[in-house]
């Protein structure tokens, strides 16, 4: 059992309803592809995205965050974590993400999960211009695939958050990526 399984099983099995979860990350490119490089199911974590008000509807109608504290103090001996939950506005996505979310299917009982759309992937491999996420963005290039045109139209419409930072990190990567990618 990969960890990224082993985390949603363990948060999956004690949920008392129903929960919607988008993941990213490399747990969403391991679960969410078929045939991924090895070394995505050898991720710690898991990481999703929230739209604007999940958190707060999460807390009033299930025991969520509870569970996602109990798990995290179950692996934390592995260094195992889902810690990692960002609003929409904290992450570069396309204004429309929800709608092209894919559904990643599993023996789920109560998560009901996906993984970003193609185009959000990537967009939010882009975030930080780090060699890595860099190599997560062409992977999802070649296996989605994406051609020169959707990548420049999901670079032109993304919502960056307003944060400095965020900022220059994805328009030096955008630039950077733009210049190499060779796209079928």
């Amino acid at each position: 059992m990969t960890n990224a399984v082993k985390l949603l099983a363990a948060v999956d099995e004690r949920l008392s309803g129903k929960v919607e979860l988008t993941l990213y990350g490399r747990a969403a490119l391991h679960l969410g592809f078929p045939h991924p490089p090895p070394d995505y199911a050898l991720s710690r974590d898991v990481d999703a995205v929230m739209w604007v008000g999940q958190a707060e509807e999460l807390l009033e109608r299930t025991n969520f965050w509870s569970v996602i504290e109990q798990v995290n103090a179950l692996f934390s001996d592995q260094e195992l974590y889902i810690s990692h939950f960002f609003e929409e506005s904290q992450v570069v996505l396309t204004p429309d993400w929800r709608s092209k979310r894919v559904p990643i299917h599993w023996r789920w009982l109560n998560l009901e999960l996906s993984r970003l759309g193609n185009e959000d992937l990537f967009l939010s491999k882009l975030m930080r211009d780090d060699p890595i996420d860099r190599l997560d963005a062409m992977f999802i290039v070649k296996t989605a695939p994406l051609d020169q045109d959707q990548i420049r139209r999901a670079i032109r419409d993304a919502r960056v958050p307003p944060v400095p930072e965020i900022t220059e990190q994805f328009e030096r990567c955008s630039r950077r990526f733009l210049q190499v990618v060779r796209t079928p």
